[in-house]
């Protein structure tokens, strides 16, 4: 039998309102010499949404593996904002430009102020329109509890994401998730989970929004950052909401309520966007040992 080995695990509060709320993610530094069967049993004991595994990289800064309780993915936004302000508060960053190699490419990693940026990839969209009813009844929604002329798109700047738009406030607070119907449609799709979300917000936000994805083990999430830029893109593309900075506000309808703040930002060229930044601020909450054999 092998010894007995403790983990470190830092907890962050990404995406962090006002320093309060936001989404926690777990981040493991010097994760080189954990396998993919120690990353899962890790993020498995830790619990969260998600947690990043640190370790080096010829090709970045830094390499990230990202694991949720039940698989590894290729991104998390709020585990990479987590991970790359707790880097910068070590101070292990050189400036305020870093990068992160992922299973699927390296992402530009920007420092801004107490705010971290990562790079997601310009949007694809997808029709899932022969599926809007089913859509709809997992959720316990009807048509008219959708926008008009606002389709419901699978969007993709890194991962896929199943935008749905909402009228108002009160719709969005009040949806009754049918988890099981969720997770058969996102296996449909390859989504990481649905994002709901309405333009009827407060002042300070452009959209509140909220996030089921139970193929990944998240019920409901108070902060996805991989999804903020999906639902920027579509602002920008399908509603035509012609800026290039969105602040999103997450969580704020979670039992209990974890408000996060997300800000992205559209890089554009001839109107068409080519990137985009998302980030937010993270914050220390604790650390927590975890034993392995």
């Amino acid at each position: 039998m092998d010894d007995l080995k403790k983990v470190t695990v830092q907890i962050l509060n990404a995406f962090t309102e006002n320093d309060k709320g936001g989404n926690p993610a777990g981040v493991v530094l010097n994760a080189d010499a954990l396998s993919h069967e120690n990353k899962l049993e890790i993020a498995q004991k830790v619990g969260l949404s998600e947690t990043a595994f640190v370790s080096s990289s010829k090709m970045a800064d830094f390499k990230l593996d990202f694991y949720t309780p039940t698989k590894q993915i290729a991104h998390c936004g709020h585990a990479t904002i987590a991970t790359f302000s707790y880097l910068k508060q070590l101070g292990l960053l050189k400036s305020n430009r870093s990068s992160k190699e992922t299973i699927d490419g390296n992402r530009k990693i920007e420092i801004q102020g107490d705010l971290a940026f990562m790079e997601q990839l310009a949007p694809t969209y997808v029709n899932p329109a022969k599926k809007e009813d089913d859509i709809l009844k997992s959720l316990g929604l009807t048509k008219e509890d959708l926008v008009p002329n606002a389709p419901i798109k699978v969007v993709n700047t890194g991962n896929s994401f199943l935008l749905i738009p909402v009228k108002n406030a009160k719709i969005l607070e009040h949806i009754t998730p049918d988890f099981e119907a969720i997770e058969g449609i996102s296996d449909m799709f390859n989504l990481i989970g649905y994002y709901v979300f309405t333009t009827d917000t407060e002042t300070a936000y452009d959209v509140t929004t909220r996030m089921f994805a139970p193929r990944y083990g998240i019920l409901e999430e108070a902060g996805t950052g991989m999804a903020a830029g999906p639902l920027a893109s579509y602002l920008f593309d399908v509603l035509q909401l012609k800026k290039t900075t969105f602040k999103i506000q997450q969580g704020k309808y979670m039992s209990p309520p974890s408000p996060s703040a997300i800000t992205v930002k559209l890089e554009l060229k001839n109107n068409e966007i080519t990137s985009l930044m998302a980030g937010g601020k993270g914050v220390l909450t604790n650390q927590v040992e975890i034993d392995m054999f």
